[in-house]
């Protein structure tokens, strides 16, 4: 399975529910197995029972993403919204790994968005990753890339 983002991403960002550079954005990183659907999984709930379980230098709910930048990608026809690297250091023992998922902390139901915790993207790690007790996870060049229009 390949790095996806939801189309409810998407229509967020148009109705103008998504604010890229003032949002709070944190990273989860997903169990052994867990197959993402990005015509299903909308928002954290859909997804928080496949998240790795607190423990081993992990804590459920994930990191907060820090220096968000959006920049205009001419050359590719897009635009791209950027994040520091995200890291867990494996403590008391392994921390394995399929993927992880980027959701928006800022986004409620209550404040008329669309979806709370809205899922921003998964990035498939290409089968499971393993840190093992003092080493750590990296998950480095995190980017959100949305573009290719059609007619």
């Amino acid at each position: 399975m390949a790095n996806q983002v939801p189309n409810s991403f998407k229509s967020m960002l148009y109705k103008g529910q998504i604010s890229a550079l003032t949002d709070t954005f944190k990273i989860i990183l997903m169990q052994t197995g867990f197959v993402f659907d990005k015509d299903n999984h909308h928002c954290y709930a859909d997804i928080s029972a496949d998240e790795l379980a607190t423990g081993n230098g992990y804590t459920a709910g994930g990191i907060i993403l820090n220096n968000a930048a959006v920049t205009t990608n001419n050359t590719d026809d897009r635009s791209e919204l950027t994040f520091d690297n995200a890291q867990w250091n494996a403590s008391g023992g392994s921390i394995v790994t399929s993927g992880a998922i980027i959701y928006n902390d800022s986004t409620d139901t209550s404040s008329g968005d669309d979806y709370t915790d809205a899922i921003v993207s998964y990035k498939d790690a290409g089968g499971d990753i393993t840190a093992t007790d003092g080493t750590p996870i990296i998950i480095s060049s995190i980017k959100e890339i949305i573009g290719e229009c059609s007619n």
